[in-house]
């Protein structure tokens, strides 16, 4: 679903990643973890084609990304960042519907499918019963459930997701994560989120992605925790036995 090829990125003399291949899989979600500053943001947005690699190739559905037009791009991949969103004047199902603007016509004008597609997202992420209701007007957790209703309405295979975890007590954190996980696992959708949250990433990720710039480090959960990497780039002593894997 996801191929970086020998993927090199950074900033003017700074290598963030250098030469780096993986892959992540349609039906799979993986946490991507780092210290601060290590490119988290950075890869998410290349993904995306707002930064643009010093070398390498990024492939989605085995298209380069250099070759995929922005309207192919717009209905492969949805982004969720970490802004607060509070829009005082549109509702939660204006919200959501901007997630069509690839699909309806050339002045925007919603149809009857998509309409129906804007509500079902809504449902699946629990906030039908709030669709008429402006976002300032609701908490952190319920908005950021709109923000992941706008990217299914955009029914892109792949989903992005910049610290979506941020802001949010505890309890919607997992709550936030498992619905990640169950829209992977049960929607066939590749999801690749940052986080600095381990105790989540590795309760309910398939994966593990790990920058230790200027490499990659790319395994299942549970190969991650036995290789040691969280435990060196972090400084966790123990962190194996705490993390229940013997």
């Amino acid at each position: 679903m996801i191929a970086l090829q020998n993927l090199s990125l950074g900033y003017g003399s700074r290598l963030l990643l250098e030469k780096v291949s993986t892959r992540f899989a349609a039906g799979s979600i993986t946490a991507l973890i780092g210290r601060n500053g290590a490119g988290k943001s950075t890869l998410l947005r290349s993904l995306t084609g707002f930064l643009t690699p010093t070398e390498g190739d990024i492939r989605l559905n085995s298209h380069s990304l250099r070759e995929i037009t922005p309207g192919e791009l717009a209905r492969t991949v949805a982004l969720v960042t970490t802004e607060r969103v509070r829009i005082t004047n549109l509702s939660c199902r204006d919200v959501t519907a901007l997630g069509r603007a690839p699909y309806t016509n050339w002045i925007g004008r919603m149809q009857p499918e998509d309409e129906k597609v804007v509500m079902q997202s809504l449902e699946r992420v629990g906030m039908s019963d709030y669709a008429s209701r402006t976002l300032d007007k609701m908490s952190d957790g319920e908005c950021q459930r709109v923000m992941i209703a706008r990217a299914l309405a955009q029914q892109t295979p792949i989903i992005l997701l910049d610290e979506p975890t941020s802001f949010l007590d505890m309890p919607n954190r997992y709550e936030l994560c498992r619905l990640l996980a169950d829209l992977a696992h049960h929607e066939g959708k590749c999801i690749l989120f940052s986080t600095h949250e381990l105790d989540i990433a590795l309760s309910v990720c398939d994966s593990i992605a790990l920058i230790e710039s200027p490499d990659l480090h790319h395994l299942p959960t549970a190969e991650m925790i036995r290789q040691g990497h969280i435990e060196r780039l972090f400084g966790m002593e123990n962190f194996s036995i705490l993390a229940g894997v013997k």
